[in-house]
């Protein structure tokens, strides 16, 4: 019984050395990433301020894109995405939207807003898929193509939209998400002119929860009434304006936001578009890229711009974020697990020497030692295994430091674009930025504890975030319910 005294409090003073590590670590990396975000956003605003977007919109060089829609059960939002996409400002445009086997009114309302019939069409699937059932057009819109197939599940319904596109690059579109309209320009910026070969080019993705939008694109700027989804607004310009700026300058991205990406056509389709094999489809074609560039010994190139904005909706409820914390960190797992061979190879440079053993370190295995310490970080102070001083830095790294970080992303918000023009928004997210690590950080840690425990089981089922359409609807009108004898009935 001895024993086990002294060899329990060993225990638990290693793992608060370990703690203090993760903390040490994370916020060091993350700091580091800041600084390099905001030379970053200075370069990039320095060559934009010489070259505007016209010239790139009258280019003969600038190259075709299409945008790929997914969609299942939205009925709600799904003619406001398609707007948007149409209503991008780019030369040679086309929009496919895959609607996987709804069984809501989707494609009847896509059907009635964009005055849809049936048409024929070749498919030869490159990328093997579930069987297509029809085709919808019309001809007064030649650049829109809506696909109604089986239901598969997204990385098939993406594999569909690539299997039909004919354009160098795509981007794939979340049915929730809104385009500005010059986004697509602002995305080939870098891939035009980079002199290496760019096969990727993200932007960065923010929350339309308490604007207001009408005919696809964002009228009124706002922030979300509730607090819940006013933490996850400063979550997301923390983690593009700071994380994705900064990783990408390293040459370590290995995260680019499927609701905002263009995708070289050429070298999806040579590593077999997405696959099913993660529920995070995005993250895991961004690692196999890299891995494939590598093995090919192809000197490419994954570029992330800061202006090009997409808005989307995030989970106003706590069931639904849940459902989304949950499926990223399971995603996250089971892409790490599937790319590990990439660990500590320097065949695979930045990513496979540091960004991958950063993830796996911090947003992996972190995610356990975090949660563990709140309990036994306490239980170590109150017998005494650790001192006030050792505590209060505990605290000042986990907590308040994360505050910090918090309010440099708005502040280099604050001087950069401006989304937020209103003084008392900017004072809201500055209050919102320093709260977020008291309450809504554990809260979130929770949801991730259940995603790596859902790895851990071995589960595999992609989790659905219902969302409720309010910012993206354009009035009750369209809204209303679409009549059994309605146009898609006529039309088959």
């Amino acid at each position: 019984m001895d024993m086990w005294g002294p060899l329990f409090e060993h225990v638990l003073v290693c793992f608060n050395l370990l703690i203090l590590s993760y903390f040490v670590v994370g916020n060091g990396v993350y700091t580091a990433l800041m600084v390099m975000s905001l030379r970053a956003i200075w370069l990039h605003s320095r060559r934009s301020a010489y070259q505007g977007l016209a010239e790139l919109r009258g280019s003969s060089l600038t190259p075709g894109v299409t945008i790929i829609v997914p969609a299942w059960n939205e009925e709600r939002i799904i003619v406001e995405t398609v707007r948007s996409a149409l209503g991008v400002n780019y030369p040679q445009l086309s929009v496919i939207v895959v609607d996987d086997g709804s069984t809501d009114s989707t494609l009847k309302r896509l059907a009635t807003a964009f005055k849809l019939v049936p048409t024929d069409r070749v498919y030869s699937p490159a990328l093997p898929t579930s069987p297509v059932q029809s085709f919808y057009s019309n001809p007064h819109i030649p650049n829109l193509l809506v696909v109604h197939k089986q239901r598969g599940g997204k990385p098939e319904a993406l594999n569909t939209g690539i299997n039909l596109c004919h354009t160098p690059y795509f981007c794939c579109l979340d049915a929730d998400c809104l385009l500005e309209r010059d986004s697509l320009l602002r995305l080939m910026d870098p891939i035009l002119n980079s002199p290496r070969e760019t096969i990727v080019s993200g932007g960065i993705v923010r929350i339309i929860n308490g604007c207001t939008g009408n005919h696809g694109q964002i009228v009124k700027l706002g922030l979300p009434r509730t607090s819940l989804e006013r933490f996850q607004v400063v979550e997301y310009l923390r983690s593009f304006l700071t994380g994705r700026n900064g990783w990408a300058l390293l040459g370590g991205t290995v995260i680019v936001s499927g609701a905002l990406a263009l995708f070289q056509h050429k070298a999806v389709m040579a590593v077999g578009g997405f696959s099913a094999d993660t529920v995070t489809e995005d993250m895991d074609l961004i690692i196999t890229l890299r891995r494939w560039a590598a093995d090919k010994q192809r000197d490419v190139e994954l570029a992330f711009a800061s202006d090009p904005v997409c808005w989307t909706e995030c989970p106003a409820s706590l069931a639904m974020l849940n459902r989304q914390r949950r499926r990223w960190q399971l995603g996250l797992c089971q892409t790490l697990r599937k790319h590990r061979g990439m660990l500590f190879r320097r065949r695979y440079g930045m990513v496979g020497m540091f960004s991958l053993p950063f993830h796996l370190y911090v947003e992996g295995l972190g995610t356990i030692v975090e949660f563990l310490g709140y309990l036994l970080v306490p239980l170590s102070f109150f017998g005494g295994l650790i001192s006030p001083a050792l505590l209060a830095l505990l605290i000042l790294l986990g907590l308040a430091y994360g505050g910090f970080l918090s309010v440099g992303a708005i502040l280099l918000e604050e001087m950069t674009y401006r989304r937020y023009p209103r003084s008392r928004d900017l004072l809201a997210l500055l209050a919102y930025a320093m709260l977020e690590n008291v309450g809504y950080r554990q809260l979130i840690l929770f949801f991730r504890v259940q995603g790596i425990l859902k790895f851990l089981v071995g589960s595999h089922r992609w989790e659905e975030v219902m969302h409720e359409g309010q910012s993206l609807s354009p009035g009750a009108a369209e809204l209303a319910p679409v009549s059994a004898h309605g146009s898609m009935e006529k039309a088959g």
